[in-house]
């Protein structure tokens, strides 16, 4: 099985010497490469990796600023590649598996990798039992809850005055900590539950949760797009793309076969 890798480097030589290294192990595949923070954070959004290989210092935005905007637990396994070496504490704060030093020698690398293959590997088994556990809760709520009735609306607290909201009219619903966003159209409503609660409450035939942030009305999806092995898209009937786990799609084929 091979590994999808992102390199980032405002460097050409440098993107161009780590390629050259990767190239020797064949368990790797370049799955693109980025100039700036910017592009970094794109490609995280279309392109499913396994390994980033992220420079700290680049024009628009750091590393930091990268897994700042994109979020630790979205970010795939990350390894830095500086030529500064005070950045390494900062670096394990936010979870990165290892940090190389410019000019990166080959044994290091080597090093490296050995790593990222067994944390990917470590990953892949948790998100087998993950779906696994997902399977069997699914077929246990739909055995214990077949009678059950699900709410048509939702009263949400909108400053000084309370608001019903026609489920119907929820296009998809977004994970904001304890809370939840629901988007109706231009308007979004914050409301006092959190998406885990909401994914039990809501009618799975007409609500999906397709990632851990975000729950979609089936009658709002327009495209399902596939991208690698373990992730996706969903794209809505307005234009909005959200991200989608293998769980959430499997969860969303399930919810339109039935």
């Amino acid at each position: 099985m091979k590994l999808r890798a992102i390199i980032a480097d405002d460097e050409p030589l440098a993107r161009e010497r780590l390629r050259f290294l990767l190239s020797r192990d064949g368990d790797i595949e370049i799955a693109g490469e980025c100039r700036n923070g910017r592009e970094v954070i794109a490609a995280l959004r279309e392109t499913p990796a396994d390994v980033l290989f992220l420079d700290i210092q680049m024009p628009a935005r750091s590393g930091f600023d990268v897994i700042e905007q994109v979020g630790i637990s979205n970010m795939p396994t990350t390894v830095f590649v500086t030529a500064h070496n005070h950045y390494a504490i900062r670096a394990f704060e936010v979870h990165a598996l290892d940090y190389l030093t410019k000019p990166i020698e080959p044994e290091r690398l080597t090093q490296t990798l050995t790593r990222v293959k067994e944390r990917v590997a470590s990953k892949s088994a948790l998100v087998a039992q993950e779906q696994l556990k997902s399977i069997l809760e699914n077929v246990r709520s739909a055995s214990l809850h077949a009678d059950k009735t699900y709410p048509k609306r939702l009263l949400v607290h909108n400053g000084t005055k309370d608001v019903l909201v026609s489920l119907e009219d929820v296009e998809w619903i977004e994970a904001a900590d304890y809370y939840s966003c629901l988007h109706v159209g231009t308007k979004s409503y914050l409301l006092r539950e959190s998406i885990k609660q909401l994914t039990s409450t809501l009618d799975p035939g007409k609500f999906v949760r397709v990632h851990r942030s975000a729950i979609v009305n089936i009658s709002q999806v327009r495209e399902i797009i596939r991208e690698g092995r373990s992730e996706g898209a969903v794209v809505l009937l307005g234009g909005q793309r959200l991200r989608m786990s293998k769980v959430g799609w499997q969860a969303l084929l399930a919810a339109t076969r039935a």
